[in-house]
């Protein structure tokens, strides 16, 4: 498969896995697959990816901007970062509904923290913590 197709399909495959959890965001059979098929399988093609593109030198590439600009000029290793990003969206994805359920947090309000991790990450999580805590009236809940 080339990498646009490989692109595509990983990209169909998060957009899947993302709805489901958006409609079933407490089924633990949904959480179960989505961590052990979609994230492991992400994960497994993360490294075959690293594994194409590994210099030993680009380790150097990570002390600067310029360095990974450069670093992401090669498509393989473009695709293994955007790979990265699906995989890990998917488990912050799955930690806000795990502790939003924790925390009896109502899953329609899931919906735009849910919605925002898919598409900006961090910004999506951010609005989690702050939904949750409101709810539970400490910020630091998970953290004692």
């Amino acid at each position: 498969m080339d990498n646009a197709s490989l692109f595509s399909t990983v990209n169909t495959i998060a957009l899947v896995s993302w709805v489901v959890l958006l409609i079933f965001p407490f089924s633990q059979l949904v959480k179960k697959l989505l961590l052990g098929i979609v994230v492991v399988g992400l994960a497994i093609l993360y490294v075959f990816l690293i594994t194409q593109t590994f210099d030993a030198d680009a380790m150097e590439s990570f002390g600067s901007l310029s360095g990974i600009a450069t670093m992401f000029q090669n498509e393989i290793a473009l695709l293994a970062g955007w790979v990265h990003y699906l995989a890990f969206d998917l488990m912050v994805g799955l930690f806000i509904t795990n502790n939003a359920q924790k925390y009896g947090v109502n899953r329609f309000i899931l919906i735009p923290c849910l919605f925002l991790t898919f598409m900006l990450g961090p910004t999506g999580l951010l609005l989690y913590i702050i939904i949750r805590s409101i709810y539970t009236k400490r910020y630091f809940e998970d953290y004692q």
